[in-house]
């Protein structure tokens, strides 16, 4: 498997035949809206599968993964086109056997997803994951759970052997996260019970696979409260053999403090939960300066602030496969950047022909343009991401031996990083 930057004068056949690869399942695999225009500096992934296989009439799935001795799930990451379909399409060319995974051990993928994701979304990314965690279920303040329409989700996930994880956050109806409720939950005991009673019950009902704590803005002074409740809940559901997980801000060595950040405590969480998922992403965000939303230099200091504190096999990397567009002159408090996938922003800068560039100490692709909404010249900034930045969360993740990686979000499918995923590791199947 091999990233390629798109140079001046690139087209897809001469790229196709510099490395032996084929066009067609170029442009497929990085689904290409329009294969004939590459933009400079767009990345692409190419592969060269060592065995295809020609579909006949009457074939499915199952019949080819029998003949050639996989899985089904491999046939699916391996075809992404088939968006996790049982029918194939006579004469279809499906890839059997890819290249022998870059790190060849195994990592746990878990990814989010609301319940207004597109089922032929969902249905393309379930392949590649451990876990899919759905978002997000609330508290009350007397300690009872808001439900969420959520069943569809545990179906599929579980269809195709992914463990469907119950999301539980003190985001409030009003869509901001409440330290307040935090506070009254975690300190008073009759609340508590009545909320651990109601996690328990829900998750035997709908069949969850184990459940995720995201509690955001902990007082500094309760973090040794919010740990030990996750011991508790930890004791009531980890005999049953339900993981439970929580949510980490990102921090580093003399880094960022304050609210979001210090209630946190990665020695505390690593050791009563199961895993602790770090939110390393957001950086760049929507009311901040334009920047990278992950760079690997800050990534690498929360890896290096982490290592000692939590055990690696229980730590998950949040990767994030989105990207902002920033107007300028950048307004601290008046400005607000528009979410961007990954896959519009490029086609976005073959539109504005704007050049890609690449910072490489953030390992992050940018470009910037002009509009003319107002009538007048305004000058953009937009930061996503590529395959190159996401390789480089996924070569930090084998680099400090991390148990798994987290993906915001499932709500749109970025090629390019479950190839690489595919493509580096082996993927854990907790569910059976």
């Amino acid at each position: 498997m091999i990233i390629y930057t798109v140079e001046q004068g690139d087209s897809l056949y001469e790229i196709s035949k510099r490395f032996s690869a084929d066009a067609e399942l170029i442009a497929r695999d990085n689904e290409l809206r329009d294969p004939s225009r590459l933009t400079v500096g767009q990345t692409l992934v190419v592969r060269t599968p060592q065995t295809l296989h020609k579909v006949a009439e009457g074939e499915n799935i199952y019949s080819v993964a029998q003949k050639h001795g996989v899985t089904v799930n491999q046939l699916w990451r391996n075809n992404p086109h088939l968006v996790g379909g049982t029918s194939l399409r006579e004469g279809d060319r499906l890839v059997i056997n890819d290249e022998t995974p870059r790190y060849g051990r195994e990592l746990a993928v878990n990814a989010y997803a609301y319940p207004s994701v597109r089922e032929d979304v969902l249905r393309k990314i379930l392949p590649y994951l451990t876990y899919l965690t759905i978002f997000s279920y609330g508290i009350e303040e007397d300690g009872e759970l808001t439900d969420i329409d959520d069943e569809r989700l545990i179906e599929l996930a579980r269809a195709y052997g992914v463990a469907p994880l119950m999301m539980i956050s003190n985001l409030t109806p009003e869509g901001y996260y409440s330290p307040e409720l935090v506070r009254l939950m975690l300190t008073d005991t009759d609340i508590q019970n009545i909320l651990i009673g109601e996690i328990i019950r829900t998750v035997a009902e709908k069949r969850y696979g184990g459940i995720l704590l995201d509690f955001e803005y902990v007082p500094e002074d309760i973090s040794g409260a919010y740990a030990e409740f996750i011991e508790r809940l930890n004791e009531k559901l980890g005999s049953g053999g339900y993981p439970v997980f929580a949510s980490a801000s990102p921090r580093s060595e003399g880094g960022e403090s304050g609210i979001l950040y210090d209630g946190h405590d990665y020695a505390s969480l690593g050791t009563v939960s199961d895993g602790v998922m770090i939110q390393s992403y957001e950086w760049g965000y929507m009311y901040g300066e334009p920047m990278p939303i992950a760079p690997a230099d800050k990534v690498r200091d929360v890896l290096k602030y982490s290592d000692g504190k939590v055990a690696p096999e229980r730590l998950f990397l949040g990767v994030p496969d989105y990207g902002y567009d920033w107007s300028l002159p950048y307004e601290a408090g008046v400005s607000r950047a528009e979410p961007i996938s990954n896959a519009d922003a490029v086609d976005f800068a073959a539109e504005k022909r704007a050049a890609i560039e690449y910072d490489s100490v953030a390992q992050s692709p940018f470009f910037k343009y002009y509009d003319r909404a107002d009538g007048t010249p305004r000058a953009h900034e937009v930061w996503f991401g590529d395959a190159r930045s996401s390789q480089a969360m996924l070569d930090m993740a084998d680099e400090f031996k991390l148990g798994g990686v987290s993906v915001w979000n499932a709500m749109r499918y970025f090629p390019q990083l479950w190839l690489l995923i595919n493509g580096m590791y082996n993927i854990k199947k907790v569910l059976r």
